[in-house]
């Protein structure tokens, strides 16, 4: 591989796919990269490695930066949001021995209706629900948090979250560490094929599309090094675009379960790619159409108003003031780098930074810098939206 040098870190989960296919595909190449992927074991150290500068640029937890932004989690550097790699793409999953009570109850774990798998989950727990989540600052814990809280759930008397790495979620539920569990694929689907656990709800179910994972790099670095950035964003661009078409998922499940990525057999991550799910060890199916989305609908555009959700919510609950959490959060979404080295190569540019979050519960037509775009379906499953331009 020649070009020029540049290092990514990643966790292994299949939403890394568009760095991964980025280099193996042959994208970062063609953009003048000699991509290396890092893969990191827990959120924490890979956070740490990209603001120590042992890595470029990071696929990361959307919440994340916008932490740092806030002053949360001890992050000393500004990190910014160039794009987002994927929307959706997490389960979440009980214990055998709490879905053994649902089922008892009558709960027919349809995958998709969130106000009833919530009321056969409270019925079934015996005291605070011990739920794991891959990281404090995410939408895995963000997602819970609304399904929580609209169901009259509240911390710590009725749950509480614990911070698990994707790839131990399974064996924290199967060793009664946790009860319950928000992950992202594929590790929902480890804890079935482990036996350990049964997949009541994908995060689809709370809210229609939400943003999950994005390519971040230090603000710093993006200024100083504009043509690695350009190069980069590219590259990256292009392997969402490619993993946007149907016909290469399979191909895309078979590099990703090379023992230097996920060392997982490719019918498993193939599940996640496709949406159709294996949520029981009984082998129950469920089709999940949108379970995770690379491309379509600007699926990589850096929506401002979706980190001044994420803000506001991250604000209220630490105490801090609303507006200039907004602000902060406002600032690292680089849509200005995404319209100038991606306009070119056709990528949907939307003619705002801004839209109500939690606003459309159909495809619907969101005006764009040429044409228009269709956005996907958004809203949240108790109908609360998030108006941007209103006083916080």
């Amino acid at each position: 591989m020649t070009g020029r040098p540049i290092t990514a870190g990643y966790i292994p989960l299949v939403d890394a796919a568009p760095l991964i296919i980025a280099r193996e595909i042959g994208f970062a190449e063609q953009e003048g990269l000699a991509l290396t992927l890092r893969a990191a074991p827990s959120w924490s150290l890979l956070r740490d490695q990209l603001l120590r500068g042992q890595i470029a640029a990071a696929h990361m937890l959307f919440p994340m930066p916008i932490a740092a932004a806030l002053g949360l989690g001890g992050a000393p550097s500004r990190v910014d949001i160039l794009q987002v790699l994927s929307l959706n793409g997490n389960s979440i999953g009980v214990s055998r021995d709490l879905a053994q009570k649902m089922r008892a109850a009558g709960h027919g774990f349809d995958f998709a209706d969130a106000l009833a798998a919530g009321a056969a989950l409270i019925a079934a727990r015996s005291g605070p629900l011990r739920v794991g989540v891959p990281f404090p600052f995410s939408m895995h814990a963000e997602l819970l948090h609304h399904w929580f809280a609209a169901l009259g759930l509240r911390a710590p008397d009725d749950f509480e979250m614990r911070s698990v790495p994707p790839p131990l979620m399974a064996k924290a539920l199967g060793a009664g560490e946790i009860d319950a569990f928000c992950v992202g694929a594929p590790w929902g689907s480890i804890a079935v094929e482990l036996g350990v656990g049964e997949m009541l709800l994908p995060g689809t179910a709370i809210r229609a599309t939400a943003p999950e994972k994005v390519l971040a790099v230090r603000h710093d670095w993006a200024e100083a090094e504009p043509a690695l950035t350009r190069a980069l964003m590219r590259a990256v661009w292009q392997a969402t675009r490619w993993l946007g078409a149907a016909e290469n998922l399979l191909t895309a499940a078979e590099i990703l379960a090379r023992p230097d990525y996920l060392d997982l057999p490719p019918e498993l991550i193939e599940r996640s790619l496709t949406g159709d799910l294996v949520i029981s060890p009984r082998g129950e199916m469920r089709a999940t159409p949108g379970y995770m989305t690379f491309h379509a609908g600007a699926a990589s555009f850096p929506w401002a108003s979706q980190a001044a959700l994420v803000a506001t919510r991250l604000a209220a609950r630490h105490g801090l003031a609303p507006d200039p959490a907004r602000a902060a959060a406002r600032a690292i979404c680089r849509t200005d780098l995404y319209a100038a080295n991606l306009a070119d190569l056709g990528a949907d540019l939307p003619a705002a930074r801004d839209k109500i979050e939690g606003g459309l519960h159909r495809p619907t037509a969101f005006p764009a810098k040429q044409g228009k775009v269709i956005l996907p379906a958004d809203a949240f499953f108790d109908g609360w939206i998030f108006d941007p331009s209103a006083s916080a």
